[in-house]
């Protein structure tokens, strides 16, 4: 008996004997529970389409749910995009590369929210007073040894630090810094924000808006070639 044979003799009544001795069928194939029609009674018949109705309500709430998460996402990149760009408009107003780096620190400790900043210059910047801050250290000291392997990648890096780079970048406030987000300024020097929260900067976070504000800021002291 070939295939067709089978199926010609399989008639409802052997469907629903099946169905009958095999009552949670419809549990493992819902998307079929969703294509039955069934007839607008009372009686047995409403507990299917009660079964249809619910796993419609329940896709209906995942749909919802995912709705309102990427919302949120939208708005969080619009919000991160207007920082970014009302940042690289001040950066480009400043009249000196000392300016400069302090619009940049003060920027993302206050409207990027960075519980500590840290910029490391390769060259002394003239009018730049000492601050908390900043350090200036020779791209070939050996007291960045330890970004050795960071400092030829223009890719922004994001997670928990060695405690060697945490000690370089925070000094006496490395143990309060649970993650950073790292840029690296080639030629320039690093900028660093670091968070007392261990999940605010992860790996395979997004970065485009780092990388951003990472190019507008050399950008913005490329102006400057003798300072």
């Amino acid at each position: 008996m070939d295939f067709n044979e089978t199926t010609e003799k399989l008639g409802g009544h052997d469907v629903a004997a099946w169905l009958r001795r095999h009552p949670h069928f419809l549990q493992q194939f819902p998307d079929l529970a969703q294509s039955l029609v069934v007839p607008r009674e009372s009686g047995a018949t409403a507990s299917l389409a009660s079964y249809q109705l619910e796993i419609l309500r329940e896709k209906n709430r995942e749909l919802t749910q995912r709705l309102h998460e990427l919302f949120a996402t939208a708005q969080d990149n619009e919000r991160l995009a207007v920082r970014a760009h009302q940042l690289t408009l001040a950066l480009m107003k400043q009249a000196s590369a000392a300016d400069t780096l302090r619009a940049m620190a003060a920027a993302l400790a206050e409207d990027f929210h960075g519980d500590l900043v840290r910029v490391v210059v390769f060259h002394a910047i003239e009018s730049l007073e000492a601050a908390d801050w900043l350090q200036v250290i020779a791209a070939d000291s050996p007291r960045l040894a330890t970004f050795r392997d960071i400092l030829g990648n223009n890719e922004p890096i994001c997670g928990r630090l060695h405690p060697d780079k945490n000690a370089l970048l925070y000094g006496v406030r490395a143990e309060d810094v649970q993650s950073t987000a790292l840029l690296v300024l080639p030629g320039v020097g690093l900028v660093a924000v670091g968070s007392r929260d261990g999940n605010r900067f992860f790996p395979g976070m997004g970065t485009l808006f780092l990388r951003m504000m990472g190019e507008a800021l050399a950008a913005a002291l490329a102006r400057f070639p003798h300072a």
